[in-house]
């Protein structure tokens, strides 16, 4: 998926394929894990008054970002044995300083193994119209690589993903961050399996023309 691309099609085309990229890594528990994610975990933080997430959902946030993307063990460990009323009050923090980002961010990483990323995949699931995952797929598509993995890196990915989710808005879809970055890892897994997203563009253009049809 090309970052620069307008058309909303194509990125609708992208997100719509998210589930079948998911399944198609094979991995254990991780559509089971994606559910819990995208479905379960934004609706109980929002419920939540004031919002707050435990250890145990920490635990499993950083489960699901791990087998998304790059197992490191000692992460897990370190996420999982933090006093909970701790990562309480450094969550209930950082949702109480939305939409200030940066703020947000330096609340939640003085827990033990929670950087930029984890923090930043913590407030996507509270808040995705405002604060996408910190993804490497979505790095590299939006900025040209995914290597530094500091809060300025983050800044710099969430104004180009909060910019083209506004862009694609703008023409009467309805795209948060989250959808950008969700289509962007999408279509990146799609291309490394040989999927929807390596089609050439003619095959694209013929799609668009039988549905101009249709």
């Amino acid at each position: 998926m090309d970052f620069k691309c307008s058309d909303s099609e194509q990125w609708k085309e992208a997100l719509s394929s998210y589930g079948a990229s998911i399944e198609s890594l094979n991995k254990p528990n991780l559509v089971s894990l994606d559910d819990f994610y995208r479905n379960e975990l934004p609706g109980v933080l929002r419920q939540r008054n004031p919002s707050y997430i435990t250890t145990p959902e920490l635990s499993k946030l950083m489960q699901w970002k791990l087998t998304r993307g790059k197992w490191r063990p000692r992460l897990l460990d370190f996420v999982s044995s933090l006093d909970d009323a701790v990562v309480r009050s450094a969550s209930e923090k950082a949702f109480q300083s939305l939409p200030d980002i940066s703020k947000a961010i330096s609340a939640l990483t003085v827990l033990k193994g929670v950087g930029p990323a984890t923090a930043s995949a913590v407030l996507a699931a509270y808040a995705p119209d405002i604060a996408p995952f910190m993804s490497d797929e979505a790095m590299v598509a939006a900025i040209g690589n995914s290597k530094d993995y500091t809060l300025k890196q983050y800044l710099v990915l969430v104004d180009k993903l909060q910019a083209k989710s506004k862009e694609l808005s703008a023409k009467g879809d309805s795209f948060t961050p989250s959808d950008i970055e969700r289509a962007l890892w999408s279509s990146a897994v799609g291309a490394k399996s040989g999927g929807l997203s390596q089609e050439p563009k003619d095959v694209n253009s013929k799609r668009k023309s039988k549905r101009k049809r249709a």
